[in-house]
């Protein structure tokens, strides 16, 4: 499929995809509140969605390898449809995990393979931009779907259910008959013979980007889980206020990785730009620390945002590039070691806040300097293994 004409497409199907997953985030709380669920009911709610992305997402993508693009995403997209419909129709504790879990198994599919499908129609040059691309139609749908949950829980909590299920649905049709595939059966065949073992697609020296990837997403999902106490103690700032910097880090996040990533990649390279996103990133969280105001939450939060904004299409596309798998296998284990962080990131920084309510974003300099490092460490190794 012609480049121009896939990338809005792939863009338009991750936007709805993460429109209908961000409806639910400010609704699911109190819908499982209603059902009987406990505060720590609810975290485990919410954390076996990503535990199950983080056990399949590799495997989608060494499917995607054998069997093609299309099929794999179609599967995802009608998975996620199906446990937006099964929440809303919950009435125990016990139907809402097993949505959840089967939404985790199925869902895990889609980011790995439209990244991959990214990196089929892409050349190695264009390839940052395609990744960025994607990345941007993520924060978008994150921006708008909270705030359409918001505004249609108001009739009823199950409400926004059926409307992320109705969108995922419409986004499965739009794969259905706009997409089309992007492997051929010879590429098919092709990757299924360079495709190798869990252990050699770790193995170095690019295991250090997928670790990379652990810490960025660990001091990531450690600031979502924390800020808004921050902000509140600090900053005396509420809900709406917290709703309204959340939307300016998104929109900042996903113009860089819409515009500028693509441009960056091609000027710098995938290396340069992953270190700048770095350095970029810890400014921002020493930044929050010294957060007192709406503005300057705002601010600083927005700083991280460009920086964390830099990173993953930059890791995607130099992964992409650089693995001797198939995309899909490597683009799947990305995600796995995505989900990995957003399982331990947010109990590690309500632990590290209950501790001192600054050391999350203490820790997030650290987790910074570590993923540098980790950086640093691939390049060395690379320079030695082509020496």
């Amino acid at each position: 499929m012609n480049t121009k004409k896939a990338l809005p497409i792939l863009f338009l199907v991750m936007f709805l995809v993460m429109v209908g997953f961000g409806i639910i985030i400010p609704v699911i709380p109190f819908y499982a509140e209603e059902i009987g669920a406990s505060p720590t009911q609810l975290g485990l709610l919410m954390a076996v969605y990503s535990l199950m992305q983080f056990l399949f997402a590799p495997m989608w993508g060494r499917i995607s390898d054998r069997v093609g693009r299309k099929p794999v995403i179609m599967i995802g997209i009608l998975g996620l449809a199906l446990s937006f419909f099964l929440m809303a129709l919950s009435t125990q504790l016990w139907m809402l995990f097993a949505a959840r879990i089967i939404g985790g198994f199925l869902s895990s599919a889609n980011m790995p393979t439209v990244m991959a499908y990214v990196a089929d129609i892409t050349s190695e040059e264009d390839r940052g931009k395609g990744m960025g691309i994607i990345g941007a139609a993520v924060g978008l749908g994150f921006i708008f779907g909270p705030a359409i949950g918001g505004v249609f829980s108001k009739t009823s909590l199950s409400t926004p259910f059926y409307i992320a299920g109705a969108t995922s649905l419409v986004t499965f049709l739009v794969v259905t008959f706009v997409l089309k595939e992007s492997l051929s059966a010879d590429q098919r065949t092709s990757q299924q013979r360079e495709r190798s073992s869990l252990v050699k697609a770790v193995g170095e020296p690019l295991s250090f980007l997928f670790l990379l990837q652990l810490f960025v997403s660990l001091s990531l999902s450690g600031l979502e889980a924390t800020f808004a106490y921050f902000a509140a103690e600090k900053a005396a700032l509420g809900s709406v206020q917290l709703g309204y910097i959340f939307m300016i880090m998104g929109l900042a996040g996903a113009v860089v990785q819409g515009g500028l990533v693509g441009r960056l990649t091609k000027t710098l390279g995938e290396g340069k730009v992953i270190q700048l996103g770095i350095v970029v990133s810890a400014i921002g969280f020493g930044l929050i620390l010294l957060t007192e105001s709406f503005g300057t939450a705002a601010l600083y939060l927005t700083i991280f945002g460009i920086g964390n904004g830099l990173i993953r299409p930059s890791v995607s596309s130099l992964l992409t590039k650089k693995s001797t798998t198939g995309h899909g296998g490597t683009t799947g284990l990305l995600s796995s070691f995505d989900s990995l962080g957003r399982i331990i990131g947010p109990p590690l920084g309500g632990w590290l806040f209950s501790i001192a309510i600054g050391l999350p974003y203490i820790s997030g300099i650290i987790l910074s300097a570590i993923a540098f490092l980790l950086y640093h460490f691939y390049s060395v190794r690379t320079v030695k293994q082509e020496a």
